[in-house]
């Protein structure tokens, strides 16, 4: 190794950890562990969703937001390919499966499906298709409107109950989705337990209160309750994604004059995150803020100050 790089090395250092305020310095982490998406007008047909309950029961945060239409234009069957054609906002975009042996491809009337030789049918599933439909042609946007959360007493609200009564809903329902789009619901399971994400830097102006900042830290991993998560989660996001009708959070998260933020700055947290990092979610979720991705990580400092800001923020070092 050079001298010049492991003078660079040392430079950097102090740089980017020297300047830091505390040794130990702590974010609390949550994270989508599981999702439902369905058509606004679906909530109300109760025989399609029961299938969906075990799922939706656990989502407590919901986001409204606009999908392009998606029309299966053309089926066909190339030796052993199953090929779909879509048409999305008008452009082509086609995906394909291996059939396995013994299944064809047939159709009876406007209806296709695969058929056996005992006469079965199948069809692949309509979330995991849209999915690999996504993946291939990032043309399937989800535009996130608005985000909100229901979690009532004990958790025995969900995102469903509260959308059943919305207010804003009906709001963007009468107001009506862009031409060739539709009004679409992502439900979100939050991650069952908490998670703390603590950075140790030994280079930090004050380290003699690592102690008592980790049992902070502990006490704060332990005694955070599900409601209290749920309500970070949801600001975080609408802060993150900054949605059109939402109005609480846009400008106020993060602030010392917020209830749900009370614990983590009498605790010196420096750091709140909120992640939705789903492989399989059938869009990528964009806003006027945030361009379309498929995963999102909303991350919020607490503090102001420079030396607090540690988490995310720096560059890595880079060999000359």
């Amino acid at each position: 190794m050079s001298n010049e790089f492991t003078e660079r090395s040392k430079n950097v250092k102090d740089k980017l950890f020297g300047q830091a305020a505390f040794d130990v310095e702590h974010a609390i982490g949550m994270y989508a562990t599981s999702y439902c998406t369905i058509p606004a007008e679906g909530i109300y047909e109760k025989d399609q969703l029961e299938s969906l309950k075990p799922v939706v029961e656990k989502c407590h945060i919901y986001l409204i937001g606009y999908t392009p239409r998606i029309d299966l234009v053309q089926v066909e069957q190339k030796e052993r390919l199953l090929v779909l054609h879509f048409q999305i906002l008008g452009k082509h975009h086609s995906i394909s499966y291996e059939l396995p042996d013994g299944l064809t491809l047939s159709r009876e009337g406007e209806d296709y499906f695969l058929q056996d030789s005992k006469g079965e049918r199948f069809w692949p599933d309509a979330v995991e298709m849209q999915s690999r439909l996504s993946a291939k042609s990032k043309a399937i946007g989800f535009e996130v409107k608005y985000i909100g959360q229901a979690y009532g007493d004990g958790g025995s609200r969900n995102a469903l109950d509260r959308l059943l009564k919305h207010e804003t809903l009906q709001k963007i329902a009468l107001k009506g989705a862009p031409v060739d789009h539709r009004i679409t619901l992502l439900l979100l399971e939050i991650q069952p337990s908490n998670q703390l994400i603590t950075m140790m830097n030994p280079y930090a102006q004050n380290t003699e209160d690592g102690p008592s900042r980790i049992r902070q830290g502990l006490d704060k991993l332990y005694n955070t309750s599900e409601a209290e998560r749920i309500s970070l989660y949801e600001a975080a996001l609408i802060r993150y994604f900054y949605p059109d009708f939402n109005k609480e959070f846009k400008d106020s998260f993060p602030s010392t004059n917020l209830k749900i933020l009370q614990d983590c700055y009498e605790k010196d947290f420096a750091a709140v995150i909120a992640e939705i990092c789903i492989d399989e979610l059938p869009f990528h979720l964009w806003s006027s803020s945030v361009p379309p991705k498929l995963r999102h990580l909303a991350k919020h400092d607490l503090h102001r100050e420079d030396d607090r800001r540690i988490f995310f923020n720096r560059q890595p070092l880079q060999a000359p």
